[in-house]
């Protein structure tokens, strides 16, 4: 008795199916797409191909006509040739060396408190430690100006009436001062970041650490900082970036602080050749060198922080010098092959050898 098999209809994908689906995620992107084209990629291109042009006024403002041509890189050459420029950049590498690591510290100290068991209220210190970031910096700045400057400043009058003569404004601590004002704008948003990586630790290696018999000391230094790590890095790289963008608070400074000129730092330098001086090709070309700078930094920030352990950069070396042995044997055991095979070779051809000759004979006697 045959057996009758059923098979059932194959469903088939319609190709205006097929195509449609292909076709919504370009659909619901093309607005982003837009908007990242018109304000990022777009004017990179454009200070990119400004930095290699200048214009030629004739007359003293230009007024017997205007003429662009291309420089090459004599707009890289005049930015480096400028004093002010590079010692803004030598500045700010200072501010970050300085700034960076106490805020990082801040930020990391903070959050690890607002996440411990012992602690009350977290969710309104979160905000109160949050709040200084939702302040514009400029008005940031001028509240912060009015705390630097004597005769307006209680703090100045404070410490005045304690024998003491501060100036935040002077040449030699107004840097400080900025990086009093960046600290109290963004350890905040730096702290945040770190708690979220902290709440996404599973309760379990707690609990496993205080049956270990871990104190909060050891839970925090040996399980908690190491596993915030990609956090830290992070808000460390965010830093160093915004720390050579830095720009709004030595401007608004400037005002009630003769210490800070018109270049104090890269972006300022490049504001100022942009639309003080209508230098728009040595300003473009200013704001390359600091974007390569800031990705320089930060590219070997990442490297030395993405290295791996002592121990296994050691295996990692052995492996590759055994591959080097390993492969230099077999090359002297395939060189010594060929040698032997080519000196049996003339051997067989003149027929010198005992078998050789022994074959002939016999096929004589046949």
């Amino acid at each position: 008795m045959s057996q009758q098999t059923s098979t059932r209809p194959a469903f088939r994908t319609s190709t205006k199916a097929t195509s449609a689906q292909k076709r919504a995620p370009w659909i619901l992107l093309a607005p982003f797409l837009a908007l990242f084209l018109l304000t990022f990629i777009i004017p990179i291109i454009s200070a990119l191909f400004q930095s290699f042009t200048t214009v030629d006024r004739e007359g003293l403002f230009g007024e017997d006509g205007v003429v662009g041509r291309f420089a090459g890189f004599d707009n890289y050459a005049i930015a480096l040739q400028d004093s002010g420029f590079v010692a803004s950049i030598g500045r700010m590498l200072l501010f970050g060396i300085v700034q960076v690591p106490v805020m990082i510290i801040a930020c990391t100290i903070l959050a690890l408190l607002l996440e411990s068991a012992s602690a009350r209220w977290p969710g309104f210190f979160r905000a109160i430690y949050f709040m200084p970031y939702g302040v514009p910096g400029v008005i940031a700045t001028i509240l912060w100006s009015f705390l630097y400057v004597p005769g307006l400043s209680p703090i100045v009058s404070l410490l005045q009436s304690m024998g003491l003569q501060p100036d935040f404004l002077g040449a030699n601590s107004v840097l400080w001062s900025i990086a009093n004002i960046v600290t109290w704008t963004y350890t905040g948003y730096n702290m945040l970041i770190i708690v979220a990586q902290l709440k996404s630790i599973p309760g379990e290696v707690y609990e496993a650490a205080k049956m270990d018999g871990a104190g909060p000391f050891q839970v925090a230094w040996r399980i908690q900082i190491p596993l915030i790590a990609p956090a830290l890095v992070l808000t460390t790289v965010f830093s160093i970036i915004g720390t050579l963008q830095l720009f709004a608070e030595p401007q608004i400074l400037s005002t009630v602080a003769p210490a800070i000129d018109t270049e104090y730092t890269p972006n300022y330098a490049a504001y100022t050749n942009a639309f003080a001086f209508n230098e728009y090709g040595v300003a473009s070309a200013q704001a390359v060198i600091i974007a390569l700078a800031a990705f320089i930094l930060s590219f070997a920030f990442l490297a030395l922080t993405n290295r791996a352990p002592k121990d296994e950069r050691d295996r990692r070396k052995r492996a590759k010098r055994d591959g080097r042995e390993a492969r230099a044997a077999l090359q002297t055991r395939a060189a010594a092959g060929r040698t032997v095979t080519t000196q049996a070779a003339p051997s067989l051809q003149t027929g010198s050898g005992p078998d050789h000759g022994t074959t002939v004979t016999k096929g004589a006697d046949a």
